[in-house]
């Protein structure tokens, strides 16, 4: 048997050839791992923007529901209905206040109006009149009436003070509760125009 080169190199070239031709990509059936039409629409119902599309839109809203919610608490103050009022009014110590400060006569209660007519008074007897002693006294009385204001809230406070430390402890009259100024402001306003609205319609109704 004679050899042949020729034979051997032609034999070869298929397999070189082969060996420099790139595999193809086997194609992967992503027919299997793919979600169905209905796992797409639940997906695509399930994604929300975290930021709302529409900020004016979003912050008018927020807004309209601010002033609906403090709308329906003014209104509770002033039916006196205290399960809706604001959650401040709603505090036990600041309840008693309201009840203590009602239940009593207050000299300030009647500070603005006199106030009023005092300065009033005085412009026209100064400007008509021209006697500047009859003013000079009335706007001594006007201050010598605050001075009653003053000591009255005073000592009402102190004896407010220490009924709510007996019956509600320090917290009840701590700095942060602002019961001391909570209690004067309400103590100088009439008593028709309070707010919340006095429980009883009459004074002497002291808590107990």
């Amino acid at each position: 048997m004679t050899w042949n080169p020729l034979k051997k190199e032609s034999a070869q070239e298929p397999v070189e050839e082969a060996a420099e031709q790139p595999a193809k990509p086997v194609k992967k059936d992503r027919t299997k791992n793919a979600p169905t039409p209905k796992m797409k629409q639940a997906q695509a119902a399930g994604v929300r923007p975290l930021v709302p599309t529409d900020r004016k839109a979003s912050a008018k809203a927020a807004k309209a529901k601010m002033r609906e919610r403090e709308n329906a608490e003014y209104e509770a103050m002033q039916k006196g209905d205290i399960n809706h009022m604001p959650k401040a009014e709603r505090l036990p110590w600041r309840i008693y206040i309201r009840d203590y400060v009602d239940a009593r006569f207050n000299i300030g209660e009647f500070f603005i109006p006199v106030a009023f007519i005092i300065l009033i008074g005085s412009m026209i007897i100064t400007s008509v009149a021209q006697n500047q002693t009859a003013s000079m006294i009335m706007m001594l009385l006007m201050y010598v009436y605050l001075a009653a204001v003053v000591i009255d809230v005073w000592l009402m406070w102190r004896k407010l003070k220490k009924k709510l430390v007996a019956k509600y402890g320090e917290r009840a009259v701590a700095k942060g509760s602002r019961s001391a100024s909570y209690a004067w402001s309400r103590a100088i306003q009439m008593r028709r125009w309070r707010l919340p609205k006095p429980r009883e319609k009459k004074r002497g109704h002291f808590p107990e």
